[in-house]
């Protein structure tokens, strides 16, 4: 956390307000970028149906499975303005094309919550925590959500949250 940012390289800036369909067709041209892992998971998008305990248990093992094949990108280069957790979690999505951890989308959203009735509430995130900061943090939380994660403690989190599929990338992929 302590190294510099290399500020004579070129760097990227992405908004994270709002995108564009020209964004989400974005080539990806770096290896980190959009290549997810080919193993069969027989996921349905509706996750609604997944009744049993024994249904969502398993839906959570194949989600942590799939999750933890895909690798962390190590090279980045592009700054992030960001104003809020959330809108810098979309805008890493949308950049490096790569879904974030379920935990990691309600981390943000719990962050973002934290701010409210502060000070700074009103000032832009960015303007805080540096974006090249903030970047590695949300990646080094990704990482330990992607390897350590419990597929138990994530099913245990979806049923007690009827909602919990709006925090699964649509990224994840539909078989």
């Amino acid at each position: 956390m302590k190294r510099n940012v290399p500020w004579g390289d070129q760097v990227d800036v992405i908004s994270s307000d709002g995108s564009t369909s020209s964004d989400v067709e974005m080539e990806a041209t770096d290896a980190s970028r959009g290549k997810f892992p080919a193993i069969p998971i027989p996921i349905e998008r509706n996750f609604q149906d997944a009744t049993s305990e024994g249904d969502l248990i398993k839906r959570a093992e194949m989600y942590q499975q799939y999750m933890n094949q895909i690798t962390i990108p190590t090279r980045r280069g592009s700054l992030i303005p960001f104003t809020s957790w959330m809108g810098l979690g979309k805008s890493i999505k949308q950049l490096y094309r790569q879904p974030l951890h379920y935990l990691t989308n309600v981390l943000l959203k719990q962050w973002d919550q934290e701010r409210i009735g502060s000070g700074t509430e009103d000032e832009p995130l960015d303007m805080i925590i540096h974006p090249v900061k903030a970047e590695a943090m949300i990646w080094l939380v990704e990482e330990v959500h992607r390897r350590t994660s419990s597929h138990y403690y994530i099913a245990k989190l979806w049923e007690s949250d009827p909602l919990y599929h709006t925090f699964v990338d649509s990224v994840f992929p539909e078989l």
